[in-house]
């Protein structure tokens, strides 16, 4: 049986294009020099990866879309005047948490009491989400993966309402503790969001 000039040209221009995919997959990851000048690093071009065609202003590792991704990670804005107010109930807290890390007290019970003791008044949320009343939260640590499983470290969260546009978000664990102010965040009100989504 002969094969046709037509089945021969088909066969031949397969046989071709499975080895230029052989090359290109051989040479996948590689980087060349750039031939025009001997030396000299390689550009984006010539290493076969090419700069984003889009960056976001802002944009923490230059990737496209990446404060619209870690949008859930950026907290609100806040006007000065609570932000000062936001700052003063902060100094309020950081002795009071480093006491207690000191002490070596940082589960959230604690915690808790020693921040009503301030005369804050503990926050009262509804099923749905509606405030009913209070300013502070004290909960424990985020959980995190590890070891096949999640776990839940030593430690407390701590988050006061200053205003509708203003928090204190805290924390105290064996290793340290820090308090900060800051706009609420959009899915966790004033708790920074764990890294993750």
């Amino acid at each position: 049986m002969s094969f046709s000039t037509s089945a021969r040209l088909r066969a031949f221009a397969g046989a071709g294009l499975v080895l230029t995919g052989a090359l290109t997959l051989a040479a996948c990851g590689k980087e060349r020099a750039p031939e025009s000048t001997a030396g000299a690093r390689p550009s984006a071009s010539a290493s076969g990866v090419g700069a984003s065609p889009y960056v976001e202003p802002g944009a923490g590792d230059g990737a496209p879309h990446y404060n619209e991704n870690n949008a859930y990670r950026q907290s609100g804005d806040m006007s000065p005047a609570h932000a000062k107010d936001a700052e003063r109930e902060a100094e309020r807290i950081r002795p009071v948490l480093k006491r207690l890390w000191e002490q070596r007290k940082w589960e959230p019970s604690a915690v808790r009491s020693a921040l009503l003791r301030l005369g804050y008044e503990e926050e009262r949320i509804t099923k749905d989400g509606k405030r009913l009343g209070g300013t502070l939260t004290v909960r424990e640590m985020f959980s995190r993966y590890e070891n096949d499983g999640y776990v839940t470290p030593e430690g407390a969260l701590v988050a006061l309402r200053v205003h509708d546009d203003a928090c204190v978000s805290a924390f105290v664990q064996k290793s340290n503790y820090e308090v900060e102010t800051n706009g609420p965040y959009p899915e966790t009100g004033c708790f920074e969001p764990p890294y993750g989504h």
